[in-house]
């Protein structure tokens, strides 16, 4: 059931959304907890029993983590949540890497990969660790547990959310006119980037990225290149935006996950704006532990390379993950060494060139199916010249109106302008609340509308 689906905005929300509205917090616990498990269920009827499981088991060791043998029940847990990870999102993978290098014909395991496991796996381990350092206090209840890994806004696309900025939530929050209306604004805001230009955008960059050798060619790959730098953008902040809006609505704060990664002048710059919550995750809980940058620029160099190997392969197992993740990490040491320095304030052009170059190039690989599809999807984008007869015809089919007329929006709304906007604003008394409240009609019905006309509503996140 995704987000922007028929049903679950015109069903599964409201109703789960009016029927929450005059319980209790315990009461409101327990609606929630039936709605998102009932949510997962209805896209994984089978794995909800793992999602069970993995709580269940994670409970009794944080339990017994408390009352004695504190290290074993801790170093369990950590291997218990990275086996799930390994066994249902990495064991094909790492067979075929095996066989690879050894020459072995081993059987490659065929295992369907659970929705939102490496979300969700990410949340219990912050929860585990936190507990461990005693940084948090332990949840003795199993339900709120439950209800903290599985509550439906974060399930599948996060953001990834650290239990102890929920916490406070799960014994004391209120619903108010003020939340609801905020979060409205939000999930719709989330919503439009979705289904009016990331679903746009996806279906020029399904198409390229399909393309054989031979009907590629620079403006081609170029159009594809960029389609998916617009797609995955909005599509991911998007949901975010929905994550949060709808956690507002149900008297939750969830963190910010995107802060327009796209106005970077670094890549240093970039990964502090972009999937805010998995940089945060991994900074805390592996970037410190390793020593961070207080042991030289090399070990700092270093640090980030394994950081950035493990974001990669968090993303899916497979070569093109892993590489861009590398890739990244690569720019990242050279801006460590200083080999590419910040830009100073005049040269900020040329930063943010720099840095959407190596964002795009790296989102290639990333979307590529293979690591030769990306590498001769790569060597079109730069010598590509071999146009044939139907290059203008093809190109004349992707660049279509609707494309272009989301192109401008796409890139407009990539920048702050809409906060400023709104700031301005903000000194007209009763004008801000009446035009964004109109706006956001607006964008609604045209959501709808969209919806209602179209069956192409991809999710990306089948791959996380």
């Amino acid at each position: 059931m995704l987000f922007s689906s028929p049903v679950f905005l015109f069903a599964f929300l409201p109703i789960v959304y009016l029927i929450n509205l005059k319980c209790s917090v315990k009461l409101s616990n327990a609606v929630l907890l039936v709605a998102s498990l009932f949510f997962y269920a209805w896209g994984e009827p089978v794995y909800i029993f793992l999602l069970l499981f993995s709580v269940a088991v994670n409970y009794l060791l944080t339990l017994f983590m408390i009352k004695s043998h504190k290290k074993s029940a801790f170093a369990f847990s950590i291997i218990f949540n990275l086996s799930l990870l390994i066994v249902f999102k990495y064991a094909g993978f790492f067979v075929q890497v095996l066989n690879s290098a050894l020459g072995l014909n081993l059987a490659v395991p065929n295992i369907r990969l659970p929705l939102g496991i490496s979300f969700y796996t990410f949340q219990m381990l912050s929860y585990v660790i936190d507990l461990y350092k005693g940084t948090v206090n332990i949840q003795k209840s199993f339900l709120k547990l439950l209800l903290y890994i599985s509550f439906f806004p974060q399930l599948i696309a996060g953001p990834i959310v650290k239990y102890k900025d929920i916490a406070p939530r799960l014994t004391n929050r209120k619903v108010t006119l003020y939340s609801t209306t905020e979060g409205v604004r939000r999930f719709i805001w989330g919503l439009s980037k979705k289904v009016l230009i990331a679903n746009v955008f996806a279906l020029a960059a399904d198409k390229i990225f399909a393309m054989t050798k031979g009907e590629l060619n620079i403006t081609i790959a170029w159009i594809g290149a960029l389609s998916y730098v617009i797609q995955i953008y909005y599509d991911f902040s998007g949901y975010s935006d929905m994550a949060i809006g709808m956690g507002k609505m149900f008297g939750f704060d969830f963190p910010i996950n995107f802060n327009y990664p796209y106005i970077s002048t670094s890549i240093h710059d970039f990964w502090k704006r972009w999937h805010i919550s998995l940089s945060a995750w991994f900074k805390e809980y592996l970037y410190f532990p390793l020593g961070g940058n207080r042991k030289g620029k090399f070990r700092t160099a270093l640090n980030r390379i394994i950081v950035f190997f493990c974001t990669g392969l968090w993303h899916g197992a497979n070569y093109t993950f892993v590489i861009w993740g590398l890739f990244h990490g690569f720019f990242l040491m050279l801006e460590t060494f200083g080999v590419i320095k910040k830009p100073r304030a005049r040269l900020r052009p040329l930063g943010h060139l720099y840095t959407m170059l190596v964002v795009t190039i790296g989102f290639v690989v990333f979307r590529a199916d293979t690591l030769t599809h990306a590498g001769y999807f790569l060597k079109n984008m730069i010598a590509g010249f071999d146009f044939s007869h139907n290059t203008a015809l093809t190109v004349r089919l992707l660049l279509n109106p609707l494309l272009i007329a989301c192109f401008f929006p796409a890139v407009i709304f990539s920048t702050p302008v809409a906060g400023i906007l709104s700031r301005k604003t903000e000194k007209i008394k009763g004008y801000k609340n009446a035009a964004a409240n109109m706006v956001s009609l607006c964008l609604y019905i045209l959501c709808a509308l969209s919806l209602s006309t179209s069956s192409y509503n991809p999710f990306i996140y089948f791959r996380f």
